[in-house]
């Protein structure tokens, strides 16, 4: 299936690992020019390096939103207007309801809410200018079925959606499209982080997820392109569940 998208620019956020580096796989290999950006410059340039195609280096902390501004005007410089905008802002540490200090829940909300906000505001008039666009935003289950002991992402991720979907009615007619992806367990450092190791996330997976394994980078990456695509022009403001059957919710 071609999906349209080859010499696109994409900007591909934390994707130097993990769901990110995924995404920006499965982009680069439908041709589209990735923008790929995280903190961390050394384990940036490994991931352009080894990803197939046309991949460029940025570096960027999705809490700063001075440098998200500059960020996008450095892509632009160098890649040319962006076509596609993914939302892969970061994942707040664990709390319960009343756990996290202000300060937490301050940092939360830049990464999570103003961050996109940001990223959004700055490629949307070149998206409008040329008639087509595609955002999309990096999600957890938790907006579905909040988690327990993950506040900051239940709350702050939850009012991304608020604005985005307001957004996505707003610019539906200029050919722009913005999803959000509900994500479940996934084979990645931070699920192992949380779950203490592979094994055990590998195990827990295998008793709570109805397709009893954790789902794969490449999988998600994925589903990514084709929201990104031309194929996927209809559908807007919605978000879309990836987790193997895990939400119970219809």
């Amino acid at each position: 299936m071609d999906l349209g998208i080859e010499g696109r620019v994409a900007l591909v956020m934390g994707a130097s690992k993990g769901l990110g580096r995924g995404v920006a796989e499965s982009l680069a290999r439908e041709g589209a020019k990735v923008a790929i950006a995280s903190r961390s410059r050394e384990q940036l340039d490994a991931t352009a390096e080894e990803i197939k195609g046309h991949v460029t280096a940025f570096v960027a902390d999705a809490g700063d939103l001075d440098g998200l501004g500059r960020l996008v005007a450095d892509v632009e410089s160098e890649l040319g207007p962006i076509d596609i905008l993914v939302a892969n802002t970061g994942g707040p540490p664990k709390g319960l309801a009343l756990d996290n200090s202000i300060a937490e829940w301050e940092e939360a909300y830049r990464s999570l809410v103003l961050g996109v906000r940001v990223l959004v505001d700055a490629v949307l008039p070149g998206m409008r200018e040329r008639g087509w666009g595609r955002i999309v935003n990096i999600g957890s289950s938790s907006t579905v079925e909040p988690i327990p002991s993950v506040t900051l992402s239940n709350a702050n991720r939850l009012a991304a959606i608020g604005l985005l979907k307001t957004l996505s009615r707003e610019v539906a007619a200029d050919g722009i499209t913005i999803n959000t992806i509900a994500t479940g367990k996934f084979g990645t450092d931070r699920l192992v982080e949380n779950e203490g190791s592979l094994e055990k996330a590998e195990q827990k997976a295998r008793e709570t997820v109805p397709a009893a394994r954790l789902g794969l980078p490449e999988e998600f990456g994925d589903l990514v392109a084709f929201l990104a695509s031309d194929r996927a022009a209809y559908i807007t403001g919605t978000t879309i569940p990836i987790d193997g059957g895990l939400l119970r919710s219809v």
